[in-house]
């Protein structure tokens, strides 16, 4: 017993340097923990280790620039990003609901974006002088044009 903790604090000590770079102390502990139970699992399975980093989730590093690979492919663009797109097109000379912007990122940018995710950003625009938020008198909801 003495000698797996002999090993244990070697092993702590090799890492330790790594774990206090970051900053926050919860993800300090979350890294240790995360260790404390890869080791503990390699102990159990006496060396047959690849498997566990597959069956917890382990992301191999990508190709030989060293970043992670990403399972989900590239990164869409966000809510804020495309609406400051349409802002420096034409799109926003002419009127338009929360609903018929969200059908047009859809269409256009596929991104499905729902109307609430949209609404405080377009809110934010207004505010900002840089949309005019009015109400329409057809069906009493807010439409945004250039200001």
């Amino acid at each position: 017993m003495s000698k797996q903790i002999e090993k244990l604090k070697k092993q702590l000590v090799e890492i330790s340097e790594v774990v206090n770079s970051f900053k926050s102390e919860a993800v300090q502990v979350k890294v240790v923990e995360r260790l404390l139970d890869i080791m503990m699992e390699l102990e159990k399975t006496d060396g047959e280790g690849a498997e566990i980093f597959i069956k917890r989730g382990y992301k191999p590093r990508g190709g030989d620039d060293g970043h992670y690979s990403s399972a989900r492919g590239p990164k869409k663009p966000g809510a804020t990003k495309i609406l400051n797109q349409l802002l420096s097109s034409d799109f926003f000379d002419t009127r338009h609901s929360i609903s018929s912007i969200a059908n047009y990122c859809k269409d256009n940018f596929d991104s499905d974006f729902k109307t609430s995710e949209l609404s405080g950003i377009l809110l934010k625009l207004a505010n900002e002088n840089k949309l005019r938020r009015e109400r329409s008198n057809e069906n009493n909801r807010f439409e945004y044009v250039r200001a």
